[in-house]
């Protein structure tokens, strides 16, 4: 038992160091590189997506590596890929150098996050919500980074925050190769206990893929919808109210602490109602704050509006992310993967279809009123869903 606290005190530790820093990144480099590259529109949009590219491409290997190497130091070596893009950026005298530093932020965030997560799925059955605390640390991990880099970047200039960006992901490296001992076997749906052998280990990726197509569904229109709300926000608070980029953090705030602190709670409901309702209510209640934010009159109303969404992404998020680990039985570093991807490809969508629409006569309310239908979509299908995820799982595999 105090084994299992420590592999996942140091899986949160890690999530929390890496997870600020990259969301602050994400944040910081499109403004950095326009000002102090000089880069164009176009340049900007080719570094973000040539990250996004190469962390789409690298998933499903970093999945295949997760289930035959040791989980921990893959995330050690993910994190020091990502310390090393984070340092690229610092040193950087151009953009063409920028470039490689995305290549290799995209490769360590692939390799990073499929194999933590595939170490904490390895914990599930003695913590039902070991993803929801998860999540909560990687909500931690974002607010205090974003904190901290709005207060630091007037003194130390974007290089030095993207200094302190890489000097935390070494110590996440450093976290996750502490030892902890040998990962608890696992008890499989049906199969009995296994510690990485047996009928799901040799499971490739066309079968995980069928086995929780359905389930993806589902992930890829919650990552499209959180990504979309988000930049939708985040462009309407800069174009629409002229807020300054403190003012923009300060309505963004407040729903990354809802993010820090209910995750945890609300496994606790999910545990009562079942997952299908929190799962069903969460995507019903995210659709009405995304159709709220189009009439939202000033930032105030936007700022609650954001808060309500936060809680309901908060809920809905940890939940699939067990339901695709209990559904991979002990292939996990695959099915990790495979969800990295559902939740990337989404996120690429949503930011995309957000900007498009943002930029038409009426497209903020449009775009909100879009992203409502999306995730009621989402929710009227819940329940056929589970059930048939729940199904494929009893159901054996053809020999």
């Amino acid at each position: 038992m105090a084994q299992g606290k420590r592999r996942a005190s140091q899986n949160e530790l890690a999530a929390a160091l890496t997870r600020g820093p990259v969301e602050v990144l994400d944040f910081f480099l499109p403004l950095w590189a326009g000002s102090a590259l000089g880069a164009s529109a176009a340049g900007v949009g080719a570094l973000t997506a040539l990250e996004t590219l190469v962390s789409f491409a690298v998933r499903p290997l970093a999945g295949a590596l997760a289930d035959r190497f040791d989980r921990g130091r893959l995330a050690a070596i993910g994190a020091v890929l990502y310390g090393l893009s984070f340092a690229g950026y610092a040193v950087t005298p151009g953009l063409g150098p920028a470039f490689a530093a995305a290549v290799l932020g995209g490769a360590g965030g692939a390799i990073f996050w499929v194999a933590l997560r595939a170490r904490v799925g390895e914990g599930l059955d003695g913590d039902k919500a070991a993803f929801s605390k998860l999540f909560s640390a990687e909500g931690g991990g974002t607010w205090i980074a974003f904190v901290a880099a709005m207060t630091l970047v007037p003194r130390i200039d974007y290089r030095g925050v993207f200094w302190l960006g890489a000097a935390a992901c070494v110590v996440a490296a450093v976290v996750m190769l502490a030892p902890t001992g040998p990962a608890a076997p696992r008890t499989t749906a049906g199969q009995g206990t296994t510690a990485g052998q047996g009928t799901t280990a040799g499971q490739g990726f066309g079968q995980l893929g069928r086995r929780l197509r359905p389930m993806l569904l589902l992930v890829v229109i919650t990552a499209l919808a959180e990504a979309g709300v988000a930049l939708l926000l985040l462009m309407h608070l800069q174009r629409g109210h002229h807020l300054q980029l403190g003012e923009i953090a300060g309505v963004f705030l407040p729903g990354f602490i809802v993010y820090t602190t209910l995750p945890e709670y609300l496994h606790k409901v999910t545990g009562r109602l079942g997952r299908t309702t929190v799962l069903s209510l969460a995507m019903g209640c995210s659709a009405v704050f995304a159709a709220g934010l189009s009439f939202a009159p000033n930032p105030l109303v936007l700022t609650g509006m954001w808060v309500l969404s936060a809680a309901a992404f908060a809920a809905a998020i940890p939940v699939e992310q067990e339901i695709v680990a209990e559904a991979a039985g002990v292939s996990l570093g695959r099915a990790m993967g495979i969800y990295e991807s559902a939740t990337l490809l989404g996120a690429t969508i949503g930011a995309f279809t957000a900007g498009l629409l943002y930029g038409t006569g009426s497209g903020w309310r449009a775009a909100c009123l879009g992203v409502a239908v999306i995730l009621l979509a989402g929710a009227a299908l819940v329940r056929p869903v589970l059930r048939a995820v729940t199904a494929r799982e009893k159901a054996p595999e053809p020999q």
